[in-house]
């Protein structure tokens, strides 16, 4: 069974960290029912975090729909909310005000991508902008001088994967599971606020420190041990075009294992590594000889060893392999769902696909006698009220 096994989750609809919290929950167990609005905003992408959920249309603008919400919520146990401050406010469900009122214990996740009380709390942002004012995009990319002015190229946004999902989406999720370990001492739910702004500087809680400890982050962006700048942690290409290798020989026993399968031991700067002013002569070593042999060739002399020497390897070819995608962590006694092809597929939801059966499930509810479908949404009959 499943950890989450029992636990009831309303997910208002959302993109990217939002429902990544939802299907963290549904993929340990969590029943959980993402709530569409009626009207479908415009979406940049679809939401394809869409995995063991169901979706139930509503207007919460409606006394119909809202009276349906929040019967939901007297029987959940946790509501996500991936709106900026104030909105649930204005549609009359604050948590404090409301919500909690309604089921002392529900945990009411709210997630934002800046503070709630700090000057950018009202406004519009994406991933880029969160991890801009949390400092930790100033230390991501390159600052070496490039051509036509040279002058360094900007910091270096690393997709969306460490705002939205791992300052945001997971974030979320442990605050969560923060909230349902003291409710199980307590009773009590609670409101969880999370913001990806102050995800993003937790997490980089070692590098901030690591920029007073000389030569560890102590250097501009791209010159640093991590960061790109040092060549025995960095990325060389192949002989074979646009296939890499990735190196990481930082303590000397895996410098001399990866020195020695590059056949390198010889180099007067093999035992003066540390000292970078060595550093561009060594990349420059390191480059020559990856591009001598192929990928393939380079795994079968690295495989096996300690010279932290691995390829770098593709999306595509993971799946053309079959590559198992496993969950982040493995319960030995109450494992996370199997997630099969689906980590491979693109999925979606539509809204209104499987909710009147996950409302059957959960509360036994059936329609036309506890609810019933006006204007494209769900709403309470006039015999189901709160």
């Amino acid at each position: 069974m499943p950890a989450l096994d029992g636990i009831h989750v309303l997910e208002l609809a959302g993109l990217a960290p939002g429902p990544f919290t939802g299907m963290m929950l549904a993929d340990n167990g969590a029943n959980v029912i993402r709530v569409d609005r009626v009207n479908q905003p415009h979406q940049p992408s679809p939401d394809v975090l869409i995995r063991n959920k169901s979706s139930i249309k509503i207007d919460l603008k409606s006394s119909g729909g809202k009276d349906l919400f929040l019967r939901l919520v007297k029987h959940a146990d946790v509501l996500i909310d991936p709106f900026r401050p104030g909105v649930l406010e204005k549609l009359g469900l604050g948590p404090s005000e409301v919500l909690l009122k309604i089921n002392p214990r529900l945990i009411v996740a709210r997630l934002t991508g800046f503070r709630r009380d700090g000057k950018y709390a009202n406004m519009a942002g994406h991933d880029i902008n969160y991890l801009a004012v949390s400092g930790v995009l100033s230390m991501l990319g390159s600052s070496a001088p490039v051509a036509p002015h040279n002058r360094p190229l900007p910091p270096l946004p690393p997709g969306n994967i460490l705002g939205d999902f791992a300052a945001g989406g997971h974030m979320c999720f442990t605050g969560i599971m923060l909230a349902l370990f003291a409710r199980s001492r307590t009773g009590k739910g609670q409101v969880v606020e999370s913001n990806m702004a102050d995800g993003a500087s937790y997490l980089a809680t070692m590098p901030r420190i690591s920029t007073k400890i000389r030569g560890q982050w102590d250097e501009p962006r791209g010159h640093n041990l991590s960061d790109g700048g040092c060549p025995y942690y960095y990325v060389y290409e192949c002989k074979d075009d646009g296939q890499y290798f990735a190196v990481a020989g930082l303590e000397p026993q895996f410098f001399d294992q990866l020195v020695k399968g590059l056949g390198l031991g010889g180099e007067e700067w093999v035992n003066d590594r540390e000292n970078r002013a060595n550093w561009p002569d060594i990349r420059t070593a390191f480059e020559r000889r990856f591009r001598e042999k192929t990928r393939k060739e380079w795994e079968r002399i690295f495989d096996g060893t300690d010279a932290c020497a691995t390829p770098v390897l593709t999306q595509g070819e993971l799946e053309a392999n079959g590559y198992e995608l496993r969950p982040g962590v493995t319960l030995t006694d109450t494992p996370a769902l199997p997630i099969g092809q689906s980590g491979w597929s693109v999925e979606t939801l539509q809204p209104g696909e499987g909710g009147e059966e996950a409302l059957t499930e959960w509360l036994g509810w059936k329609k036309g006698r506890d609810f019933l479908s006006l204007g494209g949404g769900l709403q309470s009959t006039s015999s189901s009220k709160l």
